[in-house]
């Protein structure tokens, strides 16, 4: 604009009133912002949110620990109805589990006197608290029915048979937080697929719990006692199947990291080997000992795949800063 002695012109000239990336004239009245909307960008290119720092251990154990979980249930429901092979079989898996999965959360923790240190309070309000808790009641209780099923020596066996039920009864009785704490674990971090999903993630973890712990005891149990695995692995194929849907529908936008690269990868398979896991067991594994083998395998790693591939959306949510920022507008425009 130029300045003469009389001062600047009353009106500025017209090229100088083009605003926004159009070049549009603004016009009497028009409150059109100026600037253009923002980009979805971070300082430096880096995320808005700090990944994790866990690594395979965490899906490892929260797989494990729920096919433990559900295993303790099998077990204890074959003591009472008198099926020896059903409860020797749950049992085992829940020992076997339980312990491969202590032992992953410890190798994540890096130093085993840490998980000594969570000990050191109780804080209800606290998931990780909470579940550390929870893990310490069930673990020496799975252990001690598992170990009530093993060919001990003969002093070492006369000496834990008689605790091998009651033991096996109360880990059945704990074994629900188990399955389901880890979920709480995950969607109470910032971490934004996990967060998404804190109202049916808990139900998708036992649903696949139940599906895998049933999947193998059908593997593993003779036809004629393997009953209730292959009802219990029906229902939770079923469970997991139709609330993790449910869940991807209501999630909006932090479900994307569940249908792309490997994490979708991983979904997809999930569901392939549980839909085709719980056919077989319904309508093949009461007849055949094969179906049986391959339908409760299925189950196994389709509840596997499903850990890992909700583990690893979550990494990815957190690294791109869409799925921060896009859901925290969303909730400012709508109050």
């Amino acid at each position: 604009m130029t300045v003469d002695r009389g001062g600047p012109p009353p009106h500025p000239p017209a090229e100088q009133a083009l605003t926004g990336q159009g070049g549009r004239r603004r016009k009497r009245g028009d409150r059109a912002a100026v600037v253009p909307p923002a980009e979805f960008t971070s300082y430096y290119g880096r995320p808005v949110l700090k990944a994790s720092p866990w690594e395979a251990d965490v899906p490892a154990y929260l797989f494990l620990g729920g096919l433990a979980a559900g295993s303790s249930l099998l077990a204890a429901g074959g003591d009472v109805t008198g099926r020896p092979a059903l409860r020797a079989a749950g049992r085992v898996s829940a020992l076997v589990g339980i312990t491969v999965s202590f032992a992953a959360l410890v190798h994540d923790l890096g130093r085993p006197e840490r998980f000594h240190h969570m000990l050191r309070v109780a804080k209800p309000t606290s998931p990780m608290s909470v579940g550390t808790w929870i893990l310490t009641a069930y673990g020496p209780l799975a252990g001690l029915a598992g170990a009530s099923e093993l060919p001990l020596p003969r002093p070492l066996r006369r000496l834990v048979a008689p605790f091998g039920r009651p033991a096996g009864l109360v880990a059945a009785a704990v074994a629900p937080a188990v399955a389901s704490y880890t979920a709480v674990l995950l969607t109470d971090t910032a971490t934004p697929t996990w967060h998404d999903a804190k109202d049916h993630l808990p139900w998708v973890f036992v649903g696949s719990a139940s599906a895998a712990a049933g999947g193998l005891a059908t593997a593993l149990v003779p036809v004629a006692q393997a009953g209730p695995a292959r009802r219990l692995a029906v229902t939770g194929a079923v469970t997991e199947l139709a609330v993790a849907h449910r869940m991807e529908r209501a999630m909006g936008l932090t479900a994307e990291p569940l249908h792309h690269g490997t994490p979708g990868r991983l979904m997809r398979l999930s569901r392939a080997l549980t839909a085709a896991g719980a056919t077989g067991t319904a309508l093949l594994a009461g007849r055949s000992r094969t179906a049986a083998a391959l339908s409760g395998g299925a189950l196994v790693a389709g509840s596997a795949c499903l850990r890992f591939g909700v583990f690893e959306a979550g990494q990815e949510s957190a690294r791109d800063p869409r799925y921060t920022v896009v859901p925290q507008r969303e909730r400012v425009n709508r109050r």
